[in-house]
């Protein structure tokens, strides 16, 4: 089973993303294994550490070396993606030369309450992986509007619509996760 490293954009209690991570996790049972890292343990980046390097931040480098593949679930914060994930993003590019995120096949998804379901954080999120040289699942795109009861105590998608086309995302992506080992190997 493919491994994938899930990283939320959040660090509420309550995160409606951390609630949709679970629910694709349980739709992904069987195709995918999901793994998730804290990104609250990690400190602020800081190119001064660079020389004594944070053990926090080597150990989402060494995640993201053992995962096939990364999920990153984010919400929108100002029309961009949160802190906390950017500071993520910004510790696995170093120390320079040394960039975790070369490579890895990656899916962007993210919830909001509002309509437009974090697509402005997407677009960003997008924009930054790139640059970083991730190979990213372009399709489908995931802008969830996270509506109440939407997702059930159980990680269950209650509305048959969504979980379907969320259904076909996750199989996609096991598949875009797939595609890039048997690359690999090659």
């Amino acid at each position: 089973m493919k491994k994938v490293l899930v990283l939320v954009g959040s660090n509420r209690r309550e995160s409606i993303n951390l609630k949709f991570a679970q629910a694709l996790e349980k739709l992904a049972e069987g195709q995918l294994e999901f793994e998730y890292f804290d990104l609250s343990t990690l400190p602020m980046y800081n190119d001064d550490d660079a020389a004594d390097y944070p053990a926090a931040a080597q150990h989402l480098k060494d995640r993201i070396g053992a995962n096939d593949g990364l999920l990153i679930v984010t919400p929108e914060h100002n029309r961009s993606i949160p802190a906390i994930l950017k500071n993520a993003i910004d510790w696995g590019s170093r120390p320079w030369g040394m960039n975790s995120w070369t490579g890895r096949p990656t899916a962007v998804v993210g919830a909001s309450p509002g309509a437009m379901g974090a697509i402005a954080a997407q677009i960003h999120l997008r924009s930054i992986l790139v640059s970083l040289g991730a190979t990213l699942m372009t399709s489908p795109e995931v802008y969830l509007q996270m509506k109440p009861d939407l997702i059930d105590g159980n990680n269950d998608i209650t509305n048959e619509d969504t979980r379907a086309f969320l259904a076909g995302f996750v199989d996609r992506f096991s598949a875009w996760v797939g595609a890039d080992a048997e690359r690999a190997a090659a």
